[in-house]
This record gives C-alpha cells, structure tokens and sequence, in this order.
C-alpha cells in the first residue's frame, strides 16, 4: 500500500522513487521491527517474569558462572 502511494507522488517528486529500491525498504522494515521490539519487550519481559517464566540455572557449570543469573 506505501509503496503505491510513494509511485503515486513519485509523478510530482522524483525523490519519491527512491522507495522503489529494495535495500532501503528492507533497512525500513529492520529499523521498524526494532522499534516495535524495544517498545514491546520490556512489557513481555515484566509479563513472563509476572507468570514466573523463565530459564533454570544448572549447577554443574563453572561457580563464576553461577553468579552471572
């Protein structure tokens, strides 16, 4: 639908065609997907922490690794 609208104003501006290039949209759609992941990570991270979803610790590893959790 955007990119009809961009082919669409491309006709007054030529600077709209720049929309027609698959490394930009592809650089639009990873900054918009990181963008809705910082807003809605820390929410889930508090949601899954609430219901005590998480990962177990194993106690067979170095002891310096067990105080990193």
């Amino acid at each position: 639908m955007l990119i009809q609208l961009a082919d669409y104003l491309s006709q007054f501006d030529a600077g709209f065609l720049v929309f027609r290039y698959i490394t930009l949209r592809t650089i639009l759609a990873v900054l918009t997907a990181l963008i809705i992941s910082f807003m809605v990570g820390p929410a889930m991270i508090r949601r899954l922490s609430r219901y005590k979803i998480g990962q177990t610790v194993r106690n067979d590893g170095p002891q310096t690794h067990l105080s990193k959790s």
